[in-house]
């Protein structure tokens, strides 16, 4: 679980973050679950964008993805959203106690 001064600090550095993942109307399938997965592994912080013709919503994918993915969800923004999750091999982001 990480604190809401945690949080503010992955919004900052999720500001500069292109939106690499998208979800559309396919929605979620265990392809996009590696894939995320692998992401967050590599860089700990992803940004993802919900197209509109996704059956849910940015809000409700975020939360959903991130139990499943054991991430922490930073932020939902419009049709955007933010996920961490501290990487076992490549740490790269050292957060605030």
């Amino acid at each position: 679980m990480i604190t809401s001064k945690q949080r503010a600090y992955l919004r900052g550095l999720a500001n500069k973050l292109p939106a690499l993942y998208q979800i559309g109307k396919n929605g979620v399938d265990d392809t996009l679950i590696k894939t995320l997965s692998d992401a967050l592994e590599a860089n700990e912080l992803i940004k993802v964008h919900v197209l509109e013709n996704a059956e849910q919503g940015a809000r409700e994918l975020c939360g959903a993805l991130a139990q499943t993915l054991q991430a922490e969800p930073v932020q939902t923004i419009g049709n955007k959203f933010v996920l961490y999750r501290e990487s076992e091999t490549k740490k790269q982001i050292e957060l605030i106690k």
